[in-house]
């Protein structure tokens, strides 16, 4: 399992009883998380004195937030030289996977090591956590997602973190449309970044479902790959899926191409107070054989 070390704005403190507490940067968040499954007390109860703002669920669905201490509406936090705008989200989120930095890491330092401009494809782009990370290492970056939203969210980050500059290109479009037309145009990526959901609605309401559109996907994205690609990483947060399935996807498509290594895995984060490891989903990285 991967575990982000390098955190100094970020902090999973405990977890408990279906709960986690989270701090982001000054703002302590006590959130749900269905992992959490072990018990060792009340979060709340424990930590109550901290504690800005716990999210309670639904049992119609969804949620709200409780702020116990005044919360900013949004805030910044910092990745060494990454810069993030957090805010309470409907859905208990805040607008970043903090987990995701040990692949930000790996993605920079991949990078960096090339001689070449480095022309990176993100899908399912979010608030461009990996778009800001692969800027900050010199590449170029296509960064698409479904949400004008979450397309405007990344804008920030990367305005925040000092990349506005930089080549980045921003579209609001259905990523497996968007492959296609990139397909017909000739265009070419040297890595690939995908976070897919377990099920979505493209711009159009084109129907997503992980089980049944990701192995195509993968596909059509072989096809855009360039002629010396560097990584493709697919993470995902999919309960009951194994990093396994990535692992074969990935062999059966990029490496059946382009022949590299491929790994795969959970991403994690290891609370501080209790020093268990939360796991934060599964990753599946297809890589350019160092050799090569």
């Amino acid at each position: 399992m991967k575990i982000e070390k390098n955190w100094e704005d970020y902090e999973l403190i405990a977890t408990s009883n279906g709960q986690k507490l989270e701090r982001w940067k000054d703002i302590y968040l006590l959130r749900p998380d269905p992992q959490v499954i072990w018990n060792q007390g009340d979060l709340l109860e424990k930590y109550h004195s901290i504690i800005h703002a716990v999210y309670h669920r639904s049992k119609k669905g969804g949620g709200s937030w409780e702020n116990l201490k005044p919360v900013p509406s949004s805030w910044q936090i910092n990745y060494h030289n990454l810069t993030f705008n957090i805010k309470q989200m409907g859905f208990k989120h805040t607008g970043l996977f903090p987990e995701q930095a040990v692949n930000w890491d790996y993605m920079i330092e991949k990078i960096k090591k090339e001689n070449r401009k480095i022309k990176v494809l993100n899908l399912f782009a979010y608030t461009g956590g990996a778009t800001v990370a692969c800027l900050s290492a010199g590449a170029s970056v296509t960064h698409v997602d479904s949400s004008r939203g979450m397309v405007d969210w990344c804008k920030e980050n990367v305005k925040a973190s000092g990349y506005e500059k930089a080549e980045v290109r921003y579209l609001v479009d259905d990523v497996v449309k968007f492959v296609k037309r990139e397909i017909r145009r000739g265009n070419h990526y040297d890595a690939i970044i995908m976070d897919p959901p377990s099920y979505g609605r493209g711009t159009n309401k084109e129907v997503w479902d992980i089980e049944k559109s990701l192995n195509y996907l993968v596909e059509l994205c072989t096809e855009i790959l360039s002629e010396d690609p560097l990584f493709f990483i697919i993470n995902s947060y999919t309960t009951g899926l194994s990093s396994i399935v990535l692992k074969n996807i990935l062999t059966l498509t990029v490496d059946k191409h382009k022949k590299g290594k491929i790994t795969n895995g959970e991403i994690g984060l290891r609370g501080t107070k209790d020093n268990l490891i939360l796991p934060c989903g599964i990753y599946g990285l297809w890589e350019k054989n160092d050799e090569d």
